[in-house]
């Protein structure tokens, strides 16, 4: 693992702190500073000609760094904000006739989709959510069973943020086909951490951003859709970057580009897609099967640690169902890591799920070690 430990000098905030959050912000790439300080050098010394000058098209190029990624092809990536606004995108391009107007989703769901979701009731859709047991996962044949012919979306985490729990997309893929509903994956808590294979899959859409395990920071989130499909779909949130001829400024309905350029809307978050770049470039270096094998590891070794000291584990045993997060279980869990926070240890604490333990390929057993030790000993003095 020698050359996985040379790249924590790429990570500043690793000097100073036991950085185990990467399910939630990753750590910040050194060459972030250099991407953000061109970003400033060409607005001051380009001014406007900055936008034709490479601007105007970082929306669509910055996601080609993103598609090996994800198993898909050369320009077929949307960049977006944030997922809001890429899912909404989505959305926007279906109606919900009275015999196919159901949109499936599951209770363990991030809420961000949730929310958008629910606000689709007004458009005429009618919603079945797809409960959980344990909290920790939804069995797969529960939520094919309410996958039918009346289901119009399937708006699912791949990852589920409160159990690190994966859910099969291959499978859940195979039964949107079988009754032609459309598949929208949110990769959030997958990319960058898990080998991610969505056009193998047959997956129609996904949706993700850079905050997380990509390192890329905030205001940088993206929207995939399968190509055959995107040239079908007409998107109602719209703006100009979308229209084929921007610059015509014509009056008028937009005539949508070809994708992924059909897809985007108003002005981009130009810094946003600068600071994205480095992140995004070391972990495709590394490669996610490399990570993977690295984050089992790491999860693992963070279980076995967790368990002899006697906490409670909500997160799944087996590998093949378990991503890069190890939520750990204490009835004082939001106290505790706040407590852990104060000593440097970073983590973040979410209800029903406890302490999120979350390292990456940068990290190593002696800092899970070191961060169990000492939420045992805070455990303890409570």
């Amino acid at each position: 693992m020698d050359d996985l430990l040379a790249l924590r000098r790429e990570f500043p905030i690793l000097e100073r702190t036991t950085y185990l959050i990467n399910n939630s912000l990753g750590a910040m790439p050194r060459g972030v500073h250099d991407e953000l300080a061109n970003f400033a050098n060409q607005w001051e010394t380009r001014g406007v000609r900055a936008w034709h000058e490479g601007w105007w098209e970082m929306s669509a190029n910055t996601g080609d760094l993103l598609a090996p990624l994800l198993g898909v092809g050369l320009g077929e990536i949307a960049m977006h904000q944030n997922v809001s606004v890429a899912a909404a995108v989505f959305f926007s391009c279906f109606d919900y006739p009275p015999e196919r107007n159901r949109i499936v989703y599951t209770e363990l769901n991030f809420p961000n989709v949730m929310y958008l979701v629910e606000g689709e009731r007004r458009r005429g859709a009618e919603i079945v959510v797809v409960p959980s047991d344990d909290g920790i996962g939804v069995p797969t044949e529960r939520l094919l069973a309410a996958i039918d012919e009346r289901t119009r979306l399937v708006p699912v985490s791949h990852t589920l943020f409160r159990s690190a729990f994966v859910q099969d997309a291959e499978a859940i893929a195979r039964r949107c086909r079988e009754v032609g509903a459309v598949l929208l994956l949110d990769v959030y808590q997958s990319v960058g951490v898990l080998p991610l294979e969505l056009a193998a899959w047959g997956v129609d859409a996904a949706v993700g951003g850079s905050v997380k395990w990509l390192c890329g920071g905030p205001g940088a989130g993206f929207l995939w859709v399968r190509p055959a499909l995107a040239r079908e779909l007409q998107p109602a949130l719209t703006g100009w970057q979308a229209d084929e001829e921007p610059f015509a400024f014509r009056t008028g309905p937009v005539r949508l580009a070809e994708t992924p350029w059909r897809f985007l809307n108003g002005t981009p978050n130009v810094p946003a897609l600068f600071a994205c770049r480095p992140g995004y470039r070391i972990v495709a270096g590394v490669g996610t099967r490399r990570i993977r094998e690295r984050s089992l590891q790491l999860t693992s070794h963070l279980m076995a640690a967790a368990v002899e000291a006697g906490f409670e584990v909500r997160t799944p045993r087996e590998p093949a169902r378990r991503a890069g997060t190890v939520s750990v279980w204490h009835e004082q869990a939001e106290r505790l890591c706040e407590e852990l926070l104060r000593r440097e240890i970073m983590c973040d604490f979410r209800p029903r799920a406890g302490i999120r333990l979350s390292p990456h390929f940068y990290n190593t057993e002696q800092e899970c070690d070191h961060a169990i030790a000492t939420l045992k000993e805070l455990a303890e003095n409570l």
